[in-house]
């Protein structure tokens, strides 16, 4: 007999695009499934239609979350309510592939391993496609196929999109709670690196998911840093986001071996050393190269001129985005 497969879904005024993403699931190839909804105080029309969808399938639980929980939260709410082995995850505004939880569950056999995540079609709001693979367009694929069973994966950026995953229940107590400390570590970020500490990871390279790009999205493709002008507003925002992370890694140091303890406290010293320092850095270098040494080698070198060269970097960042204003990429 086939396993039953928790599929979890956050729900948030979503009523536009819910009841496609919803069809989805259930009309898949793979019918053994209980999706699991926590509706996280919609305003909108989107609590009605799900409690539409639990009167006509019983493989539907609608939870309604009586104060506002915010998107870590509410994932958290579900992640306690998982019952079965197998769960995964799902965003509110996509919409699935058919074959997408027959496929993610056999390459979790077939690898034997404890999570799954993959790559995306990107759409618009009509489900026309804009880029064919989400990491290719966010220049992730490389790194992927590099470290994908490695904590390196998801160590310094997020390389796993959340609603690609399935995983096994038996991670979560490693897992849970989600950290809150910074709006750059969320879900899907925290549940690849925990299992990648000590559990083994496996990448699809198919696209399963439509993944729909609209002006709601709570995450999506764009990136931020892309919007500047000024090289000292990039580095601030690199800088809050290392902070955020490393910080986040050092209130939760038990989850993580002792040599990674030290670097991740090693790591947060450094980035709090990089705020009050406007022109040039001569200090942790070893850090950031210990940090950054798996990276490819333009990476490398941007990111060492933007933290510890700024006075350098700031000429050439000029240069940099006259060029690429010119060929309309900004």
């Amino acid at each position: 007999m086939e396993k039953t497969i928790d599929v979890l879904l956050p729900t948030y005024n979503g009523e536009k695009y819910i009841k496609e993403q919803i069809d989805s699931i259930l009309n898949q190839t793979y019918q053994n499934i209980q999706l699991i909804i926590s509706d996280d105080c919609s305003k909108d029309h989107t609590l009605e239609i799900l409690k539409e969808y639990e009167k006509k399938d019983n493989r539907i639980t609608v939870y309604e979350q009586k104060e506002n929980l915010g998107c870590t939260k509410n994932y958290e709410f579900l992640l306690k309510q998982v019952k079965n082995e197998i769960y995964m995850l799902s965003d509110q505004d996509d919409v699935w592939k058919p074959e997408k939880i027959e496929k993610t569950y056999e390459q979790l056999q077939k690898e034997k391993a404890d999570l799954v995540f993959g790559d995306l079609e990107i759409v618009n709001e009509k489900l026309e496609t804009i880029a064919p693979s989400f990491n290719q367009f966010m220049k992730l694929d490389k790194k992927i196929k590099k470290y994908k069973n490695t904590y390196q994966l998801n160590y310094l950026y997020n390389c796993i999109t959340g609603c690609t995953i399935m995983s096994k229940k038996k991670w979560l107590e490693k897992i849970l709670p989600l950290p809150t400390k910074s709006k750059y570590v969320i879900h899907d970020y925290w549940i690849g690196l925990i299992i990648s500490l000590e559990g083994k990871l496996s990448y699809m390279p198919e696209k399963y998911i439509k993944y729909r790009q609209h002006e709601n999205n709570e995450v999506g493709v764009q990136k931020i840093s892309h919007q500047f002008n000024q090289l000292e507003k990039v580095r601030d925002l690199f800088i809050e986001v290392k902070l955020g992370i490393f910080g986040t890694y050092v209130e939760n140091k038990e989850k993580f071996p002792k040599p990674l303890q030290e670097l991740n406290q090693k790591a947060y010293d450094y980035f709090k050393l990089l705020k009050n320092k406007k022109n040039s850095n001569f200090r942790g270098w070893h850090t950031f190269h210990q940090l950054y040494k798996t990276e490819n080698i333009i990476y490398y070198i941007e990111n060492f001129i933007i933290m510890n060269l700024p006075r350098i970097g700031r000429v050439l960042f000029q240069i940099r985005y006259m060029i690429l204003k010119k060929m309309k990429k900004r």
